[in-house]
This record gives C-alpha cells, structure tokens and sequence, in this order.
C-alpha cells in the first residue's frame, strides 16, 4: 500500500523516508532541522505515523519531529510480534532508531496504544526520555481483563482480553481494504465512531488519508490482533502469544513499575472527556459490554466489572508524583480518544507549552 501516494498528500513541511536500523527497516515521516530538539511521536492501534501528520507539520521551527510507523503498521517493515514481551518488541525497535538517528535525548509524545509504548520506553531507556507526553493513553495495565484501580485480575488466565476479544468482522474488512462507509465494521466507520466523538467529521481529504492509515494494520496471529486462546472463564477467551491485541493484555502488559521510577520524565497527560475507547466505561471493554446486557452471561459487578482505564493510570501516576515524579493531567471537553485531531488548537498549545518547558538536556553526570 502507497502511504506517500494520491491519497495522502503530505503538508509541504513533512518528508518521508525509510530508516534501516540494525532491527527494523522504519518508515517515519519528519520535519525540522537535524539540530533541532527532538519530539518522537508513537501512534496507537490500528493506526500509523499518518495520524500525526498536521500535529509535526504544525511544530515551530527549531523542533526536529519524527514520527515512526511501528513494527506491523504503515510502511515500516513487517515482522512478527513477540506478546510474551509485552510492548518491548516496540520498544527495542525505537531505541534502535534513537541510536541510528544518533537523537542523545528526545520528548515522546505517545497516543493511545502508543502512549504506554512511551512509557515502556521511558522505563527501559530513561536517559534518552527528556519530557513524556500522553495522549489518551491505554492503561498502564493492558487492555481488558483487570477490575481496580491498582489493576487486579478478573481471572487468573486474563480472560476477557488479548486477540479473542477483537471483532472478527472488523479484522475481515481490515485484511480486505475495506474503503466503505456502508457497515458499522467498515474501518471508517469506527473511526467516525469511535477515534472521533460524533458528530465531528475532518476533512474528505483527510478523512482518505486515515482510512489508508488503518487499512496500512498487518493482520494475522503474529500482527493485529494475534492468536486467540479459549478459556473456561467468561467470556470464553483469553490472550494467546503472538500479535497485537496480545501484547496489550495486562497478562503481558504491566507498567506499574513506572510508579517507581527513580528521576523520570515530566509527564503531560492529555485526554478527551468523551473519549470512548480509552474510558472508566470503554465501549470496546469486556466488563462493560457484559453490564450493558450486550455479552450473554456477565458473572456481575464483583467478579468482572468494566476496566477503569482512567482511574488505573491517575493511581500510577499518583504513586508517580509520591515518588518524587512529576505529571499534570488535562482534559479537554467535547473531545473524543484524539484530542490532536479532534481539538488540535488546545492541543498544539498544551504541548507547545509543555515541550517549551522541558528543552533537550542531557542527563547530569
């Protein structure tokens, strides 16, 4: 698929390219000098670099904004990936393109999935993180299957999340290219739905550009969602090994450990108030479909109740701020799970403001 191609035309500020690191042949899309501070973006789910091509068009000179397509997604190369390591297959990738642009220490800004691959990163390779900035950000525990705040399991195989959970007809129209806006799967659709708060529409051009976006997802077990395994716990399912959705189960995804992280990042977290994928009653979460009457057979409030995705990342956060971290939270109204997109404005303002704080420095000797 021709990401650079007539359905994206690309602001006149951003190039692209590919960079062969020793993991990763990596699509990424750039603007600014090679001398500027660094600002790496990460994309989310089901998405590329291409969401965040006004967002680095829009950067002030003397920025330098990359923004890879990770591994599976967009035009970067496709390998398989390992659940078992939770999100550090990604990881991994992205300090091997740190070190290949030779970026000594860069501001992330991550979205949604790739939110918690910035703070994946920022505990794996905390010298090279100067400021963190989270958009919308999954849970510090994964996706589905988890019940409290500090992130207890529902069940002790994590039932209720990983590949299984993902909607197979979705997956379909995925591997098909499906460009229509005539099923409520159809890859547009869900975008219109559920990245955007209706009734907010971007641009037809726009609009195009994300479609091909989505549709850029590797499917399969070893990419999005990944391999299933069933499970005698409701709803019947639980995370295999392999790909996507399986790397985002709290059974391999736990980043509570970023609550304990000594000297870390300033933290910025942004989100929408209306944001229905990343909620405390997130529309694509197990325990809230099941409340909701939508899957048969919800064993109830105590044993499996909707996720609290928001509360789980205040808590590590807190814990984040006892420890002599440092985040501000912001919430922008009438906003769903893209705030960049959606309200780029208050957006653009809150980052610049953020990033203008926190100059690339080097850590102290």
């Amino acid at each position: 698929m021709d990401l650079n191609g007539a359905n994206n035309a690309m602001p006149e500020e951003v190039t692209a390219r590919t960079v062969a690191t020793p993991r990763l042949e990596t699509h990424i899309l750039e603007r600014g000098p090679e001398d500027g501070i660094p600002v790496v973006f990460i994309h989310g789910n089901v998405s590329s670099s291409l969401f965040f091509e006004e967002t680095l068009a829009a950067l002030p000179d003397g920025y330098r904004g990359i923004v890879p397509d990770l591994r599976g997604f967009g035009g970067s190369e496709t390998k398989p990936l390992d659940a078992t390591r939770g999100l550090r297959d990604f990881t991994d990738d992205l300090h091997a393109l740190v070190e290949t642009l030779e970026l000594e220490r860069a501001n992330f800004v991550g979205w949604s999935a790739g939110g918690a691959v910035a703070m994946q990163f920022a505990m794996d390779y905390p010298d090279e993180v100067a400021s963190l900035t989270l958009i919308c950000p999954m849970s510090p525990y994964g996706f589905g299957g988890t019940k409290d705040a500090a992130g207890t399991p529902c069940w002790p195989d994590y039932a209720g999340s990983g590949a299984g959970t993902t909607n197979p007809d979705f997956v379909k129209r995925l591997a098909e290219g499906d460009r229509t806006d005539e099923d409520p799967n159809s890859p547009r659709n869900v975008m219109n739905t559920s990245y955007f708060k209706p009734p907010f529409r971007v641009s037809k051009e726009r609009e195009e550009t994300y479609v091909t976006s989505m549709l850029s997802t590797k499917t399969g077990e070893g990419h999005y969602p990944g391999d299933a395994a069933t499970s005698q716990n409701w709803p019947t399912v639980a995370p295999g090994a392999r790909g996507m959705n399986n790397a985002i189960s709290p059974k391999y995804c736990d980043l509570s450990a970023f609550a304990r992280l000594s000297g870390g990042p300033d933290v910025l977290w942004v989100r929408g108030s209306d944001d229905q994928i990343v909620s405390d009653t997130s529309f694509l979460d197990f325990g809230y479909l099941g409340q909701l009457g939508f899957v048969p057979g919800w064993p109830g409030e105590e044993v499996y109740p909707p996720q609290p995705m928001v509360s789980q990342t205040r808590a590590i956060l807190n814990q984040y701020t006892a420890n002599g971290g440092t985040y501000r939270e912001e919430t922008i109204p009438d906003c769903g799970h893209s705030p960049h997109i959606e309200k780029p404005e208050e957006f653009r303002k809150l980052l610049l403001d953020f990033l203008e704080a926190h100059p690339q420095r080097k850590p102290a000797p």
